[in-house]
Formats: structure tokens, sequence, C-alpha cells
């Protein structure tokens, strides 16, 4: 909603300076809302949820989606200051207009709503991320673009009426036309010129972008912080329970730290196997702006890597919402993991045991924690039948 008052704000602004006539303003802000509802009517037939993807694909093509009939209501404009309206000519000068701009704004959309197509040939994690984005945008725009040569006219033929400004008069477009003109005649007197240019230009960027580092998921300060440590199996719940208490107040006593709140074990529920070995603590961060001066988010980190130190305990600090996703995704809840497969238990443990021992000496390393799978308490029952 807010990114739609946004539109509007800007639309209603946009009519206003350039063609001093509010009225036409209507013509947008009506068709925008009908536009998105529409994305939403195929979002329901095809099933999709709305959720930070999908929503976000809307978001992004809410500014596309009014071009069309900006340019259409700009082009009625210009007609209106070579022929007076009338009742009687009204919809001959709308018509004659939008037949005029109509067909290469149509394909102009289209070829938008086409430029996300190849969105959809991604698989895996970031295929699961991104296509409601890609749906999203495609409906908004395919719909837009539908709108800008069936609804628009019409409704440019109600509210674009009254007195019409020229396009001279108005003292904006006089600046803008006196600094964009000279620009226009210098580039078209030297084509070649602005070619070779433009050449040189990209020709310096191919280097540094080919030595730009590149990842999936770029890391993101989401401005609070996940402890996400790990013990050894066949911890008890009194044990458990302590080791909890005693690492949220260590990490309570940093001031930049608002509250912890700490959940060791689970639900009775199949969709969050969280054992009592694995311990999950939100920890919210006041603004950045109490915090202690060159104090940031990594060094935050490292202190409270040295600060919370027990035997038996590997420290994970993670992002909330990232470790989320990569845990649903591929079900390691740090940045980077090995998965061991094969027939025997035991045999995991020892190859994960030796991975352990290995990685810890590799530069850069912070923690390393194999899975135990094989170990625990267990009581054995022999019942005597006889």
């Amino acid at each position: 909603y807010e990114k739609l008052l946004e539109e509007f704000i800007v639309v209603v602004l946009i009519c206003a300076l350039f063609l001093f006539h509010f009225r036409s303003s209507l013509v947008i802000i009506i068709s925008l809302p009908i536009g998105i509802l529409g994305a939403f009517v195929i979002m329901y037939l095809q099933g999709l949820n709305a959720n930070i993807m999908s929503l976000g694909g809307i978001a992004i093509a809410i500014g596309a989606m009014v071009d069309g009939a900006i340019v259409m209501i700009e082009n009625v404009h210009k007609h209106l200051e070579r022929t007076p309206l009338t009742r009687e000519n009204r919809w001959q000068i709308i018509g004659e207009a939008s037949a005029e701009v109509g067909p290469p704004l149509f394909f102009s959309l289209l070829i938008i709503t086409l430029s996300f197509l190849p969105v959809f040939t991604l698989e895996a994690q970031e295929g699961k991320m991104f296509t409601p984005l890609a749906y999203t945008k495609t409906y908004a725009m395919a719909v837009a673009a539908g709108l800008s040569i069936t609804l628009v006219p019409v409704l440019m033929g109600y509210f674009i009426r009254g007195k019409i400004l020229p396009e001279h008069k108005n003292p904006l477009n006089r600046l803008v036309t006196w600094l964009y003109m000279p620009a226009i005649k210098t580039v078209l007197d030297g084509p070649k010129t602005m070619i070779f240019i433009a050449l040189i230009i990209l020709a310096i960027g191919l280097w540094p972008a080919s030595k730009i580092g590149s990842e999936f998921m770029p890391p993101l300060d989401e401005g609070d912080l996940m402890y996400m440590p790990t013990t050894y199996p066949g911890i008890s719940i009194g044990k458990a329970r302590e080791l909890l208490q005693q690492t949220d107040k260590l990490i309570k006593t940093l001031p930049e730290v608002e509250s912890v709140f700490g959940k060791i074990g689970r639900a009775d529920s199949a969709t969050d196997p969280a054992p009592l070995t694995m311990i999950e603590t939100l920890i919210r961060l006041k603004p950045k702006s109490e915090w202690r001066p060159d104090v940031t988010t990594d060094s935050l980190r490292a202190e409270l890597d040295s600060l919370v130190k027990f035997p038996g305990l590997t420290n994970a600090w993670v992002m909330p919402i990232k470790t989320r996703i990569d845990m649903l995704a591929t079900g390691i809840k740090t940045p980077v993991g090995i998965k061991v497969a094969g027939p025997e238990l035991s045999e995991i443990e020892t190859i994960g045991k030796q991975l352990e021992t290995i990685l810890k000496d590799i530069p850069g390393t912070a923690s390393v924690y194999s899975e135990r799978v094989a170990g625990g308490r267990y009581i054995r029952t022999d019942i005597d039948r006889d």
C-alpha cells in the first residue's frame, strides 16, 4: 500500500508540474489499482500466495505500469494544443491520439513483460525464491499492457477536459527543453563519436566486472542475530536448561543487546525437528546509534564468541531470516556445510569427526561441528516372556 500511495503522489506531481492538469492524473490513479488487482486475480487462479517475493514483483512493476498511461495522456494534450476540444470532436481526438501511440506502447510493455522470462529457467533454491517474483511482475505488466489500449483511452475521454495549457507556456517545460536541446544537438552532430565513447566505456567496464566476486545470496545485516550452538548428544534436560540460562545471561551483558530469548527442545511437530542438542537464541540488538564507538556487527560477533565459551558447546552466530531459508533449503544451519551420506551411521559419524579435525585448521574457519548421528543415551529393555 505504501508503494502504491507513493506512485499516486508521483503521478499527481508529474501531471501538475508538466501538464498543469490535475484531472489527467485521475486516469492513472484509477487504472493502476485495476492493473494490480488484475495481477492478484491471476495469482489467485494459479494458486500463488502473497509473500515477500511475489509482492516484490508487483512493487517492481508499478513504476513501469504507469508509463504507458502517462505517454498516452501527454500525446492527447499535444493533440488538444492543435485542435480545441469540443463535445462533438472529443472522442475523435482521443481515438486519433490513442491510435497514434497505442501500438508502440502496447508492444513496449510486452517487451518489458518478456524481460523476466529467463528467471523461469532458474532451478533449485534460486528458482523457488525468484519464480514468484517473475510471475507477479509478468502478470502485472501484461495486465497494464492490455489496459493501456482499452481502459486508458476511455478514461482519458472522460477526464481530460477543461483548459489545456500548451507545452511552450509551461515554465518547467521550457527549462527542461532549454537544458535538453543543446545536449541532444551535440550528440546528433557527432553520432560516430558518441558510439566510440560508448564502446570505450563498455570496454573499461568489462575488466572490473570480470574481477568482481559473485554469490547467490549476498551477506545481509538483518539488524538482529541468532545464536545457534550445538552440544554433544545425550545432554540431559536439566543441563540443557542450565546452558540456555547461562548463555542468555552472558549475551545480555553486552550494552548493544536489547533483549535475549532462547529456546531449547522443540514442539510436538515434525516441521521443527530441533533436538535438545540444538539451542536457538534470538538476540535483538539496539539501534546502531546507541552502540559503542567503532562497534560493528562483525566485531560484535567476535566479542560474543569470545564471551560465550563452554566445554562441548560449538558456537554459531548467524542471521535469523537467512538461516531459516538455508535450513529449509539445505537442512544446514550454518553458511557452509558438508553432507556425508552412506548406509552405515557409525561410518558417517567417523568420517564427520575426521572432517571436523581437518577443517578446524583452514584459515577463516570460525567453528566446526560434526553432527553425532549415532550417539545418545538409551535404555535397552529385554522382556522375559516366560
